[in-house]
């Protein structure tokens, strides 16, 4: 056969070469969703009026809370409602839960402790950012390691670093000559933003790691094995009592636990906390508008304990915003 045969087979095949290994390394996922895409729902939905769920009774305002901020903002809720001589009822969910009764427009507000995604953005419906929060990698107080690079977090996650001793601290020093275990809490796949910006996709982790579906789960699973690792922001690390049970991990040397660090955007793992209200006039209740003006105000003021990070401060240093929702980091 001729050369120049030959060379045409070698250079499809440096190129299948190529091409599978930029198929095969990833990058972090999207950090937010598109906020121009809004759902296509029928006439009979959009003139469809609030109907509060008859167990939760009278009421005048009906919030869904996310967990991981009901503590931090309750007493604002219950502040506003004596104030203003308003019963508020709260209820409590998962953000899946959160989209469905906006689904059904069976509450008022409804709050994520994610970014809206596609499927969240309902006509009528408007999304407000109430800040963020670092997203702390947590291992059992007892392993050595306590700095790892973004890169090596995402290696442990992927199953490609499986033991500790492949990992060294800043004075060179390896970790424990152990397995890895990996401890994930994959939630809110539909949604961008938390986990997401660690691995995009829920398959790209590794397939020995141990899932929960709970928060105090995770807690305790780093809490009780010094080979672990996992995931969840340090307001509910305190708010469950495990402040001394888990240590979080630097990554390139920024802590989750200084602000600065994700405000400037180089902290690379946060949760984005957004409010959602009713702009169509057909379904706004003025009393509701009003208290998510007081939530946005007033949060700028909570206890610096619970770690968030309020839109104000994003906007002051550069993170992009349409309207009030967050839609990327600074450039």
């Amino acid at each position: 056969m001729s050369k120049q045969f030959w060379a045409f087979i070698l250079c499809g095949f440096a190129l299948t070469l190529l091409t599978g290994v930029a198929a095969t390394a990833q990058v972090p996922g999207s950090a937010f969703s598109d906020p121009t895409a809004v759902l296509d729902m029928p006439e009979s939905w959009k003139n469809q009026p609030i109907q509060y769920d008859p167990s939760i009774g009278k009421a005048d305002i009906v919030i869904h809370f996310n967990r991981q901020v009901y503590q931090a903002l309750r007493p604002l809720v219950e502040r506003f409602g004596k104030e203003n001589d308003l019963k508020i009822a709260i209820t409590r969910g998962t953000c899946g839960i959160t989209s469905g009764v906006l689904k059904n427009k069976r509450v008022d507000i409804g709050m994520f402790c994610c970014p809206p995604g596609k499927t969240d953005r309902f006509p009528g419906l408007s999304f407000h950012t109430v800040g963020i929060m670092p997203m702390a990698l947590l291992v059992h107080p007892e392993n050595s390691v306590d700095d790892i690079t973004f890169e090596q977090a995402r290696q442990i996650f992927q199953g490609e670093i499986y033991r500790w001793s492949d990992v060294k601290d800043a004075t060179g020093k390896p970790g424990r000559n152990v397995p890895i275990q990996v401890i994930t809490r994959r939630h809110c796949k539909k949604r961008p933003g938390h986990w997401k910006l660690l691995l995009e996709d829920s398959d790209l982790f590794s397939p020995k790691l141990q899932e929960v579906g709970a928060i105090p789960d995770m807690l305790h699973l780093v809490a009780s094995n010094t080979a672990a690792v996992g995931y969840e922001v340090m307001q509910m690390v305190r708010e469950m009592d495990h402040k001394d049970m888990v240590k979080p991990l630097k990554i390139d040397g920024l802590s989750p636990t200084v602000a600065a660090n994700v405000l400037s955007a180089q902290y690379p793992i946060y949760r984005t906390y957004t409010l959602s209200s009713w702009e169509d006039v057909a379904v706004r209740n003025p009393n509701a508008a009003l208290l998510l003006q007081y939530l946005l105000a007033e949060v700028e003021h909570v206890d610096p304990q619970y770690g968030i990070v309020p839109a104000s401060s994003l906007r002051d240093s550069g993170w992009k915003f349409k309207g009030n929702e967050l839609i990327g980091p600074p450039d």
